[in-house]
């Protein structure tokens, strides 16, 4: 496996991004009403094509090595050239961690599409997260999507094939926390804690300037209760390690980010200091570029700078956007910019040492 070691000079110099989320499309068969991305006011459908293969070909080889690279959309498995584009980022950029999302709605292209990628990327782990929001009609009737719950556990059962012929790869749930579902955590973690094809359970605070407002309307009590359950259940090792090397360090990150996003979210207040911009980057399907998910000031539009990642952040109004970040010390919730503000933060060290050898 690509080693986690190379990227140790981020702890120091924050000069290159080393995470990019990529979303792959807006395409998606899902209607999920607390969609940040598709549901949100902050993200108006663009008309502009999306970037083709050659465009991010450019792109890719604008950047260095990256530690964690996340598709997204839209349903990311619609987007037909998704494995060609797997391969591009892998040959050139070699991630360490490749992240796909998806509803599980199209079962079959996911677990294909899915086994092409492992056998293209045998030294990148290759993580697949399967959206679970609620049990049986529960789920369907959350997401607005008929049906749903069954094609997801149909992916479920299909994608769990591929673990035994595929050490690289890893299958789990996330399930977006809401005012929907915050009283039905129990038994969705508990269900979730039944399947023997998944190790890992994570739970992602919904974002986002929403159409659907009310869906943000938590209790934070209840955020707090299903964390620690997911918690306890690591450190009882009954589920949530990973299979890959440097799971217990990832395992004790997790616990540290919930916590920190519980007290981010009570306290309306950033509780560490962020790296957007400077070690996460965000790209549209359209060549958009940003710092963050969240954040609506962008950087510009990679196109316009011959599709060269680091001209755009050394470019005039991405530089005052990532001195706003630090000056107005805005705040959020988003669980993948936790991790790497804790893993490449030395101030977090004695805490993360001290789950680590708790797990």
């Amino acid at each position: 496996m690509f080693s986690l070691l190379r990227h140790a000079g981020s702890i120091l110099w924050k000069r290159s991004p080393i995470q990019l989320t990529f979303f792959v499309t807006r395409n998606c068969n899902a209607r999920c009403p607390y969609c940040f991305y598709l549901q949100s006011a902050d993200h108006p459908k663009d008309d502009t094509e999306e970037l083709s293969l050659d465009e991010i070909g450019k792109i890719s080889r604008s950047l260095g090595r990256l530690l964690w690279l996340a598709f997204s959309g839209g349903e990311a498995f619609l987007r037909k050239d998704l494995v060609e584009i797997s391969k591009i980022f892998y040959a050139q950029n070699q991630p360490v961690i490749m992240l796909y999302s998806t509803n599980g709605l199209a079962a079959e292209l996911i677990r294909d599409c899915t086994e092409k990628i492992l056998k293209h990327c045998p030294e990148s782990v290759v993580a697949v997260k399967l959206s679970l929001d609620g049990l049986d009609s529960a789920h369907d009737e959350l997401r607005q999507t008929p049906g749903g719950f069954s094609k997801m556990m149909h992916s479920y059962r299909l994608l769990g094939e591929l673990l035994e012929h595929y050490p690289n790869f890893e299958l789990g749930i996330n399930t977006v926390f809401s005012s929907g579902n915050q009283d039905h955590m129990d038994e969705i973690i508990d269900f979730v804690q039944g399947l023997d094809r998944v190790k890992t359970h994570t739970i992602s605070l919904v974002r986002g300037n929403l159409d659907h407002a009310h869906f943000k309307d938590v209790d934070y009590r209840k955020y707090r209760r299903a964390i620690e359950r997911l918690e306890k259940n690591l450190k009882d090792k009954t589920s949530g390690i990973y299979r890959f090397k440097g799971a217990r360090l990832k395992a004790a990150q997790d616990i540290l980010q919930r916590r920190m996003i519980y007290r981010t979210a009570l306290e309306q207040t950033r509780v560490t200091p962020c790296y957007a911009g400077r070690l996460n980057l965000v790209l549209t399907e359209t060549g958009g570029v940003y710092p963050c998910e969240t954040l609506t000031e962008g950087f510009g539009n990679v196109r316009d700078f011959d599709y060269d990642l680091r001209r755009v952040m050394r470019d005039k109004p991405a530089q005052a956007v990532m001195r706003s970040i630090q000056d107005r010390r805005c705040h959020c919730t988003h669980e993948c910019y936790l991790m790497t503000n804790i893993l490449f933060d030395p101030r977090r060290y004695p805490a993360l040492i001290k789950e680590y050898l708790q797990l």
